[in-house]
C-alpha cells in the first residue's frame, strides 16, 4: 500500500511537471492568438484608412480634373472676351474719329442750312402765291429750329430737306383749297385751284367771279366767269378726287424767269 501511494504521488508530480509546459504553451498560444487578432484588427483599421485615403485621393483627382477643365474653359472664354474687348476698342477708336469728323462736318453744314433756308424763303416770296401763310410758317419754323440746342444737326438737315421736298411736290400735284381773297375791295370766301406751279385760279362761292394769277404782272387778273366757270368747277372736282382726271382748258401764263 505504501509503495503504491508513493508511486501515485510520483506519477502525479510527474504529470504536474509535464503539464506545466503545456499550460505555458497554451498561454503562449492564447497570447499569440490575441496578438494575431489585434494585428488583424489593426490591419483592418489600416485597410479602412487606406481605403478612405484612396477614396479621398480619387475625389481629389476627380476634383483636380474638373478644375483643369474649368481652367481650360475659362482660358478659352477669356481669349474670346479679349478679342471682343479688342474689337470694341477698335470701334471706340473709329467712333472717336467719326465724332471728330461729325464735328467738322457740322460746322460746315450749319451755314449751308442757313443759306438753304434763306433761299427757300426767297423762292417762296417770288413764287406763285399759293398757301402763302402755310409756306411762310414753314420757313419760320425752320429758322426757330436752327436756334434750338436740343435738336441735332442731322435732324435739322432732315427737316430742311423735307421742306424742299414739299416745295418740289407742289410742282407735280393739283390741289383745291379754300381761302379768303380781296375782291372788289372786300374780303370774300373763294375756292383756289392750283395746278402744279403753272396755274393758280380762284372762284368765288357761287361762281360769279373767276380770276387767275398773272405772274408777269404780279397780281390777279379777272377772267370771264361764263367762259371758265365750268372748267374751273371741273378742275376743283378733279383736285378733290371727286371725278377722274380729264382735259381742262385754262389760261396758262407764258413762262418767265423767276425773279424778273
Amino acid at each position: 500500500m505504501t509503495f503504491y501511494g508513493r508511486d501515485f504521488m510520483t506519477l502525479t508530480l510527474l504529470l504536474a511537471w509535464l503539464l506545466v509546459p503545456v499550460a505555458l504553451a497554451a498561454d503562449k498560444v492564447d497570447a499569440m492568438a490575441q496578438q494575431g487578432e489585434a494585428r488583424i484588427k489593426e490591419g483592418q483599421q489600416s485597410q479602412r484608412q487606406i481605403d478612405k485615403l484612396a477614396d479621398q485621393t480619387g475625389d481629389l483627382v476627380a476634383e483636380y480634373r474638373t478644375v483643369v477643365k474649368m481652367v481650360d474653359g475659362l482660358r478659352v472664354y477669356n481669349d474670346l472676351l479679349q478679342r471682343q474687348v479688342d474689337g470694341q476698342l477698335s470701334e471706340i477708336d473709329a467712333l472717336t474719329a467719326s465724332i471728330d469728323q461729325v464735328s467738322l462736318i457740322e460746322r460746315q453744314v450749319v451755314p449751308l442750312m442757313v443759306r438753304m433756308i434763306d433761299s427757300l424763303e426767297e423762292f417762296t416770296r417770288l413764287d406763285v402765291p399759293f398757301l402763302s401763310e402755310e409756306r411762310s410758317d414753314r420757313v419760320a419754323i425752320l429758322r426757330a429750329m436752327m436756334l434750338r440746342a436740343d435738336v441735332t444737326a442731322a435732324e435739322k438737315f432732315r427737316r430742311v430737306l423735307e421742306a424742299y421736298q414739299i416745295e418740289g411736290d407742289y410742282g407735280r400735284t393739283i390741289e383745291a383749297y379754300k381761302g379768303t381773297l380781296e375782291v372788289d375791295s372786300a374780303g370774300r370766301e373763294v375756292d383756289f385751284l392750283r395746278i402744279g406751279r403753272v396755274v393758280l385760279m380762284y372762284q368765288t362761292t357761287g361762281g360769279d367771279r373767276i380770276g387767275v394769277w398773272d405772274q408777269g404782272q404780279g397780281g390777279w387778273r379777272e377772267l370771264p366767269a361764263a367762259e371758265y366757270r365750268q372748267q374751273v368747277a371741273q378742275g376743283l372736282r378733279m383736285a378733290r378726287a371727286q371725278v377722274p382726271p380729264d382735259l381742262l382748258i385754262l389760261p396758262v401764263p407764258a413762262p418767265r424767269e423767276l425773279g424778273r
